[in-house]
């Protein structure tokens, strides 16, 4: 709700800012994929099993996970720009380093690194782009989907081109193109404004004792046991050269990004989170199961593995968004306990499922995946009405929706429905207000200004789109302008997590709760291919709301409310 009102902007149009760690974040989400195609490759040039292999995820997630619990202490500090410099630096030295070494031993130690400058580019990366952006933040969300449904599909493609050449290829190349991000970021970046608060290191442990955050957490921790399972052990039965690997994995890519990015909030939107992500976790263990009852034949391995990448990337959005939904704490502090438990579960993974392959068949560490998967769901479940409760917002912890009186007299209607009017901040917004004043006026309702104030999600990131301060400075200046002209009028701020879509919905929930005659907004800004990409918030109120919703046109609507027009108001606002 923050963009401006008037011809649809490109959200391609941002400033070098925000396209510097862009690109570092299409290299970043190469990470993985990059090196699964080189694994088989890594065992037979340097005469390792794939138990030593795996160590690769495990060195890397492990540390990545222990980074996630201080993230936020260094970048409450030292501010998110010298935050994602120092990370981007990090991963230039050991990725460089890992091609380097001719040892199993050393790339999983310098891997152990890389995961440190991993853990934090991803804790800032989306914080930077939303700050950077023009135009309001869904552009710049818009980008970062952009970035990651390219890091994930081309990812694996590269790691096999490269590999096929050399196993020390992709850890060369990705060495190569952070450094080009290293540069742009430090020369189109600008400082950025450091937190009013610091985080304590101890913060994001004290935030498990939070039942919902913790449950969703484990669940989290057993679903990334067994995809990363399945990410470290997968390429060795399917028996395809690095080239190969590569084409497999970018299939797998190109599904998790869509069904990340455009199909995991429909279906939300459709059946609810938890709903989804039971039948989404069934369908993981589901595959699973066929991978290790199939693992003697490669083409039901491939098949399996692609297929798989559709429930990940649902997965991928919906656990991020059932943590922020539950959690009781900042959104900084929860994404940092979250990533805690998620890597500590993916670092731990291919170690055992190393251990149990070479002591019995590499079928079995497929099986301990399925059952992770489907041992998730009782857990969930367990939370399910925490999770219900904070999706309607009726949560006991930490309301859905707060609300706020900001400035003037609420009109003495008795009882009267309100006329309430969604307003982003942007200078358009207020002739979508004075549009639903006269509405108030004309219909004797009292008048209530509304902002929503979203949590946007990408993928298994989750960023706060703007500060409390800017929300409520969003709501406060109309109602200031309204106490001047004599205008009674409420303020209200709701909170939403997910793309612009569920804020439509967050809108049409608090109206049904209020019981609003009318619900006002202004058209949105967004050409049709945002809105495709990250949600319609008018369709959805639209289709949400049980009251009529008027569409305001800024530039068709009647001119601007001046004491001429005080009368007619001031009868119902006294």
């Amino acid at each position: 709700m923050s963009a401006p009102h008037g011809k649809a902007a490109s959200p391609f149009r941002q400033p070098k800012a925000v396209w510097a760690v862009a690109f570092a974040c299409v290299i970043s989400f190469m990470g993985i994929g990059l090196v699964d195609p080189i694994l088989p490759a890594l065992a037979d040039s340097l005469h390792a099993t794939p138990s030593q292999v795996s160590l690769l995820f495990s060195s890397y997630l492990i540390v990545t996970a222990v980074a996630m619990l201080i993230v936020g202490w260094i970048s409450s500090r030292i501010g998110a720009k010298r935050t994602l410099v120092i990370g981007l630096a990090i991963i230039v030295v050991f990725a460089a380093l890992a091609g380097t070494t001719d040892s199993i031993d050393g790339i999983v130690g310098f891997r152990a690194g890389w995961g440190l400058g991993n853990a934090l580019f991803i804790a800032t990366s989306l914080a930077v782009i939303v700050a950077s952006a023009s135009g309001g933040f869904g552009g710049a969300i818009i980008l970062y989907e952009t970035a990651l449904g390219l890091g994930i599909a081309v990812g694996p493609l590269l790691g096999g081109e490269l590999g096929g050449i050399s196993w020390r290829g992709p850890f060369f190349g990705v060495a190569a193109l952070m450094a080009v991000a290293l540069i742009a970021t430090l020369a189109f970046v600008p400082d950025l404004p450091r937190p009013k608060q610091r985080t304590s290191a101890l913060a994001p442990l004290k935030a498990l004792r939070h039942r919902g955050l913790l449950t969703m957490g484990i669940m989290a921790l057993l679903y990334n046991w067994g995809f990363f399972t399945m990410l470290g052990y997968a390429p060795y039965p399917m028996e395809l050269d690095a080239h190969e690997l590569g084409l497999v994995f970018t299939g797998w890519g190109l599904l998790v990004a869509a069904f990340s990015v455009f199909f995991a909030p429909r279906l939300q939107a459709r059946f609810g989170t938890a709903p989804v992500l039971y039948a989404n976790l069934l369908g993981l263990g589901v595959v699973m199961a066929v991978i290790a009852a199939g693992v003697a034949s490669p083409t039901t391995v491939i098949v399996a593995v692609i297929v798989s990448g559709a429930f990940i990337g649902i997965n991928n959005t919906l656990t991020t968004q059932a943590v922020m939904l539950v959690s009781p704490v900042e959104r900084p502090v929860a994404s940092s306990a979250y990533g805690f438990l998620r890597f500590i579960g993916g670092g731990l993974a291919p170690y055992v499922a190393g251990k149990l392959a070479d002591a019995t068949d590499l079928s079995v560490p497929f099986y301990l995946g399925a059952a992770t998967f489907l041992l998730a769901i009782p857990v969930l479940a367990s939370g399910h009405g925490l999770l219900r409760r904070a999706e309607t917002g009726t949560a006991d912890s930490e309301p859905a929706t707060p609300t706020f009186t900001a400035v003037g007299t609420p009109a003495t209607t008795g009882g009267t429905p309100p006329v309430v009017v969604a307003v982003g901040a942007h200078d358009r917004a207020a002739s979508v207000v004075d549009t639903a004043a006269r509405l108030a006026r004309d219909t004797g309702s009292p008048l209530e200004v509304v902002h929503v104030r979203q949590t946007a999600v990408v993928e298994e990131q989750a960023v706060d789109t703007e500060t409390d301060d800017e929300a409520r400075a969003a709501v406060t200046a109309h109602l200031e302008r309204l106490t001047g002209l004599g205008i009674a009028a409420t303020g209200q701020i709701l909170t939403s997590v997910g793309d612009h879509a569920a804020a439509g919905r967050a809108l049409a929930q608090h109206a049904a709760e209020v019981g609003a005659r009318t619900v006002a907004v202004g058209r949105s800004p967004r050409g049709p291919v945002a809105q495709f990409a990250d949600g319609s918030f008018t369709s959805a109120l639209t289709h949400a709301a049980d009251c009529t919703v008027v569409l305001v046109d800024p530039d068709d609507a009647p001119l601007p409310l001046t004491a001429a027009a005080l009368p007619g108001l001031r009868t119902e606002a006294g």
